[in-house]
C-alpha cells in the first residue's frame, strides 16, 4: 500500500513540475496566471515569484490584478527578498486602497523594513525607515488585530537605537584618554541620559560619566583640579542616587576615595 501511494506522489509532483515548466513557456497570461497561483496555494513561492514577473506588466490594471500583486508580494516577503517586497506591499496599498487586504499588506510591508533592520553595530537608515512604517501602520488601522506585534516590533527597533547611541556615547569615554577630551565623553554620556531617561543602560552611563569626569579631575592642573574634583564627587553622588547598591560600587568608592584625598590639598 506504502508503494502505490509512493507512485501516486510522485506522478503527481512530476505533473505539478510539468505543468509548472509549461506554464514558464507559455505566451497564455492566464496560463501564467493560473500555475503562479496553485504554486503560490502551494507555498512554492520561488517558482510563483518567476511566473509572476512574467505577467505582472500585463495584469495591472485588471480585474485580477489586486490578487496577483498581493500574492506576489507576500510571496517576495516569504522567500525574504524584503526590499523588493516592501516596494511591492507600497503599490499594493497605494493602488487598491480598498482592498480586504489592506490592513495585512500594510503591516506585512512595514514589517518587510524591520527584517532589514541590521544589527545595532551598523548604520541605521533601515532601523528608522521600518519605525516610520510602523509607526504610520499604528496610526492608520489602531484597533488592528496586528497592534500587539507592531508594538513589539517597535519597541524592539527603538531598543537597538538605544543600544547604539548608548555604545557610541561609551566610545567616547573608552577613547578620551588617547584623544585627551574628557569633556566630549562627559558631554555625550550627558546627552544620552537626557535623551533616553527610562534606559536601561542608565546606571553604566551614571558610571561612565563619573569615570570620565574623574580622569578628567585627577589629571588636571592645579588651576583646574578643585572644581573638577566637585564634579566628580557630584558625579559619583548621581550615581549611588540612582542605584546605592550598583554593581560599580566597590569600583566608584575607590575613585571616590582618591577624589577626597586629592580634595583635602585645597582645603588647607
Amino acid at each position: 500500500m506504502a508503494k502505490y501511494l509512493y507512485i501516486i506522489l510522485l506522478a503527481i509532483a512530476v505533473s505539478s513540475c510539468s505543468q509548472y515548466q509549461k506554464a514558464l513557456k507559455s505566451d497564455d497570461i492566464k496560463v501564467k496566471y493560473d500555475v503562479a497561483e496553485k504554486m503560490y496555494d502551494e507555498q512554492k513561492y520561488a517558482k510563483a515569484i518567476r511566473l509572476f514577473n512574467q505577467i505582472t506588466p500585463s495584469y495591472r490594471g485588471k480585474p485580477q490584478a489586486e490578487k496577483l500583486f498581493y500574492m506576489y508580494a507576500m510571496s517576495l516577503y516569504n522567500v525574504k527578498t524584503y526590499y523588493t517586497a516592501g516596494y511591492q506591499f507600497e503599490y499594493f496599498t497605494a493602488n487598491y486602497p480598498r482592498s480586504e487586504k489592506l490592513e495585512e499588506a500594510s503591516f506585512t510591508g512595514a514589517k518587510s523594513y524591520y527584517q532589514l533592520s541590521p544589527r545595532y553595530s551598523l548604520d541605521q537608515v533601515d532601523t528608522y525607515k521600518a519605525l516610520d512604517k510602523l509607526q504610520a501602520f499604528i496610526d492608520r488601522f489602531p484597533n488592528s488585530q496586528f497592534m500587539p506585534e507592531a508594538n513589539q516590533l517597535v519597541k524592539e527597533l527603538n531598543e537597538k537605537l538605544e543600544k547604539k547611541a548608548f555604545e557610541i556615547a561609551k566610545q567616547y569615554n573608552y577613547t578620551a584618554e588617547y584623544f585627551g577630551d574628557f569633556n566630549a565623553a562627559i558631554k555625550a554620556l550627558d546627552n544620552f541620559i537626557l535623551d533616553h531617561p527610562g534606559t536601561i543602560y542608565k546606571e553604566d552611563a551614571l558610571f561612565y560619566k563619573f569615570d570620565a569626569s574623574y580622569r578628567l579631575a585627577i589629571n588636571s592642573v592645579d588651576a583646574k583640579k578643585s572644581a573638577r574634583l566637585e564634579a566628580a564627587k557630584a558625579n559619583y553622588n548621581a550615581l549611588l542616587k540612582f542605584k546605592a547598591d550598583t554593581k560599580y560600587k566597590g569600583q566608584a568608592d575607590n575613585m571616590m576615595e582618591k577624589i577626597n584625598t586629592e580634595l583635602q590639598q585645597f582645603s588647607k
